[in-house]
Order: C-alpha cells, then sequence, then structure tokens
C-alpha cells in the first residue's frame, strides 16, 4: 500500500502476498494455485472397469470379426464346391453321356440339356440352365422345378445374357435383386455362331442371411456379456478394493489422540496383506506416540519437584553480605547442584527409556559369557561395601549387546546395594537354561513385598521404603534392556530372605 507520512516523505509501495500497489494504479497477482483447477482424479475402481471393459470389448470384436470372417469364407468356399461339382458333373455327362433313344452319344445341346437337367436334384438356392441361341430367339431352357429365390434367372433373361455374353468360366453378377454367383460349360455344335451352354447359378442371400443372422446373434450376446462384465467387474472391483478405502478412510480418521483403530483383515491377497502392513505400521505409530506422551508425562512429572526445589532455594537467597550469607548462599548452591545433578540423571533414564522402541537400541555382538561376567562382578564390588561372591559362570558364546547387559547388571548390583545393609551378601552371576542366557544378582536384603512385587519395574515405582532416593527408573531401564534382547526380567525371592532379580536372554 502507499503510505504518505506526515512530515512529507516520498511515497513508498509496499508488496505483500502477490499484491503490488503503486501510486498510480494497483495490480493485483493471484497466489500461483490459489484458483487453479485441481487434476481430474479418476478412482481406481473406475479405472480397472475401464480397462476391463476396454479389453473385453476388443476382445469380443475380434471374436466377431473372426468368427464373421470364417462363416463367409465357409459360405465362399461351399459355393464354389457347388459350382464346381454341377460344371464337372455336366462335363462328364457330356463327355460320357448316351441318348437313350438312340444310344449314340448326344449330338444336338437341345436334348443334351432337357435329359441331363431333367435327373438333377440342385439345391433350393440353385438354380441349373441350359442355353441354346437361335437364328430368330435364343432359347433358356429351365429345370422344372421352383428355386427359394427372390428372381430365379430364369425370368430375367437379361442378366442371362449378360452371362452369355462374359468371356471367363465363373463369376458374379450383380443385380439389383441380390447377386447371383455362376458358372458355366459352353457346347459347341454346328450351325450356330455361337456354342450353347450350361449355366449353374448360385443365389446367395439366404446363405447371406445366415451368416448375418448369426452375426448378429453374437453381437447381441456379446453386448450382453459386455454388460454384465460392466456390472459384475464393478462388484469385483469394489470388494477387491473395499480394503483400500478402509485404508484410506482410516488414515483419514487416525489423531494423535486415536491411533487405536485398526482394519479387519479378511483373507490372504495381496489387498489382504496391505491391511496387516498398514495395522502394523498403526501399531509402530501408537507405540511411538505412547512412547512420547510417556516422556513427556514422566519427564513433567519427575523433573517439576527438582525445578520448584531450585527455584524455591534461589528466590530465598539471601543478599546480605557477612559469613552467615556466605555459608547460606553455599548450602544452596550445594543443594542446588544437588538437585540439578539428580534432574541430569532422571532425564539421562528418561531419554534412555525413550529410545529403548526404536530397533537399533541394543547392536547384539558375539561375548564371551565368562568374560562378561567377570567384567559386571569387578564394576559391582565398586558400588558398596557388601560380601560380594560370584555365584557361578556361564561359559560360551552368546550375542548379547554388552554394554546394554552390563548397565542393566550394574543397576541391579547398585538396586541391591541400596536395599542391603553392611555384612549383607551380594551374589553375581551367569548361566545357561534352555538354550536361553540367565544373569542374575541376589541379594540376603530386606527383600520386596508381596503386595509391590508386580510393580516393581514399572516407571517411577520406588514402593514403600524409599531409601537411597532414585526416581524409579533403574528397573524399568533393565526390563527395556531384557526386551531389546527378546528376554524378560523376573524377580524372585532369595531362599533365605532377600530378592534375586535375573535377566532372561536370547542369545542369537
Amino acid at each position: 500500500m502507499t503510505t504518505n507520512d506526515r512530515r512529507g516523505r516520498t511515497p513508498r509501495t509496499t508488496t505483500t502476498a502477490g499484491t503490488t500497489t503503486g501510486t498510480t494504479g494497483t495490480t493485483t497477482e493471484e497466489a500461483p494455485g490459489r484458483n487453479a483447477r485441481r487434476p481430474l482424479r479418476i478412482g481406481a475402481r473406475f479405472r480397472i472397469l475401464l480397462w476391463l471393459v476396454f479389453l473385453m470389448a476388443v476382445s469380443l470384436v475380434t471374436v466377431v470379426v473372426i468368427v464373421r470372417s470364417v462363416l463367409w469364407g465357409d459360405m465362399n468356399e461351399r459355393v464354389h464346391q457347388i459350382l464346381g461339382q454341377e460344371t464337372a458333373e455336366f462335363g462328364n455327362f457330356v463327355e460320357h453321356g448316351r441318348d437313350v433313344r438312340t444310344g449314340e452319344p448326344f449330338s444336338d445341346p437341345r436334348t443334351l440339356l432337357n435329359d441331363y437337367l431333367e435327373r438333377q436334384f440342385p439345391e433350393p438356392a440353385e438354380e441349373l440352365l441350359g442355353f441354346v441361341p437361335g437364328e430368330e430367339r435364343d432359347t433358356l431352357i429351365r429345370q422344372p422345378r421352383e428355386i427359394s429365390a427372390r428372381l430365379p434367372l430364369h425370368e430375367d433373361p437379361a442378366s442371362v445374357e449378360r452371362i452369355i455374353a462374359e468371356e471367363g468360366r465363373s463369376g458374379t453378377l450383380r443385380r439389383p435383386q441380390g447377386d447371383v454367383r455362376w458358372a458355366k460349360v459352353d457346347i459347341d455344335h454346328a450351325g450356330s455362331d455361337r456354342p450353347a451352354a450350361f449355366l449353374v447359378t448360385y443365389h446367395p442371400a439366404s446363405a447371406e442371411d445366415s451368416v448375418r443372422n448369426v452375426v448378429g446373434t453374437l453381437v447381441l450376446v456379446s453386448g450382453i456379456a459386455l454388460l454384465m462384465t460392466c456390472v459384475v467387474g464393478w462388484w469385483v472391483a469394489g470388494g477387491i478394493l473395499a480394503p483400500v478405502r478402509l485404508v484410506r478412510n482410516t488414515a483419514a480418521r487416525l489423531t494423535e489422540q486415536d491411533l487405536a483403530r485398526r482394519i479387519p483383515v479378511r483373507g490372504s491377497d495381496d489387498v489382504s496383506a496391505l491391511a496387516e502392513t498398514f495395522n502394523a505400521m498403526l501399531d509402530r505409530l501408537e507405540r511411538a506416540f505412547a512412547t512420547q506422551r510417556r516422556f513427556v508425562d514422566d519427564a513433567g512429572h519427575e523433573l517439576r519437584t527438582p525445578i520448584t526445589i531450585v527455584r524455591g532455594h534461589l528466590e530465598l537467597m539471601s543478599q546480605d553480605e557477612g559469613p552467615e550469607a556466605e555459608a547460606e548462599r553455599r548450602e544452596t548452591v550445594r543443594l542446588v547442584s544437588d538437585e540439578l545433578d539428580r534432574m541430569s540423571r532422571i532425564v539421562e533414564d528418561l531419554l534412555t527409556l525413550a529410545t529403548s522402541e526404536q530397533p537399533d537400541f541394543t547392536r547384539p555382538e558375539p561375548v564371551e559369557l565368562a568374560e562378561l561376567t567377570a567384567d559386571v562382578f569387578v564394576k559391582a564390588r565398586a558400588l558398596g561395601e557388601r560380601s560380594w561372591e560370584l555365584a557361578e559362570v556361564a561359559e560360551g558364546e552368546a550375542v548379547l549387546d554388552p554394554q546394554r547387559v552390563t548397565q542393566a547388571m550394574v543397576q541391579l548390583a547398585q538396586n541391591a546395594v541400596r536395599h542391603t545393609g553392611p555384612g549383607d551378601v551380594v551374589r553375581v552371576g551367569s548361566r545357561w537354561r534352555e538354550g536361553r542366557v540367565e544373569l542374575y544378582v541376589a541379594d540376603t536384603g530386606h527383600g520386596v513385598a508381596d503386595d509391590e512385587a508386580p510393580f516393581v519395574f514399572d516407571r517411577f515405582w520406588r514402593g514403600a521404603d524409599r531409601r537411597g532416593g532414585g526416581a524409579g527408573l533403574g528397573l524399568s531401564l533393565v526390563r527395556a534392556i531384557a526386551e531389546g534382547h527378546r528376554g524378560r526380567a523376573v524377580l524372585s525371592p532369595t531362599p533365605g530372605g532377600g530378592a534375586t532379580f535375573t535377566l532372561t536372554l536370547e542369545s542369537s
């Protein structure tokens, strides 16, 4: 926009969000894509149906064309055979036939044609004719039978003349009443410039109508089949894509607060596998969000107290001078430092628990169990003045994360020190059991009450005995490390009194 301040400054031009305004006019440029049309989205169901109908239509058209070509070819071949057979039979009669009245070969083409035509029984669409030229008028001899043709040639002398005038021995006569396929055999005789002829004609109209009827029926059946394909294809595609739509709708309804929806899995096809994969993804998301919420809740719950303590001591810190004020400030600094150290430990433990859900939380490698157990024992002895014993040592190699296992065992040893006193026995050991590795820390302290035992591995659980302080995250870390090795952490009473914590881990 254009702005003139009260001191007469030069107008300035401001450009914001695609709109430019100057002193002489205003030009507005719309943001790209704001009013742009969204591309037309065609659903998968419609695309599947479209391709199915297209392929079906192409297949049916191909079948119709092939069937029509085969039927048409068969009809033409049959007509060709009929014409060839009739002309061959007449040629054989001319060569070997005898006049029954004289017993001699035929000398008159009229007699020859009459005798031959009287003995023939042609098909309904077939017409046999004899042509004898004359000086005054040509004679057309026909078979004394009716044929099922729309206009027989013996009623159309002009068409006969056209056939006689043809030089070839066969052909097709085009006429408005319908085409006629013909073949002729010339008969030479004395006393005429033109030969007599035997004509074999075939009216293919009825055969063509039969072909057309078959093709028409096939087209009708194909159309019905295509329509049924549309209906069935739409229904089947809908059934196949129903899980996909369910995945889409479920994903659209998912929120951070509602990750409990799952897709029912039916069948064992690829779409069912997609639903299973989507459900597995939802499980991972739910665990991730739950871990995130738990981390935030735990951090807020546990860090609120030390932050309040630090703030209170800082607010009460005296501003006076003198030895007493200096001593008070030193004590406050000490308390604040302790609380900050505790906050640092809590944050570190919470971060470790938050990463326990990740696939790379543990990094297994081949480890000698005897060496690992000895290292844990040496580190545990430095935690307090107790009667430490290395109870038993497993031999062999196991695939474990040595750092995580050591962290868990040291945490168990520290927990034993916290709940025992000088002179109490703390045993550290490892063993093989049913193909798994067991590492344990057993003490002879006061043990864990029966009503508290189910909760000792929960976060921030410290029970009725709160000696030694701590945020109650140590045993939760132990359980997370055990589960990271596809194992578990177990609490059991020590014979004679005390508590035994055992890590049962997969060794590979």
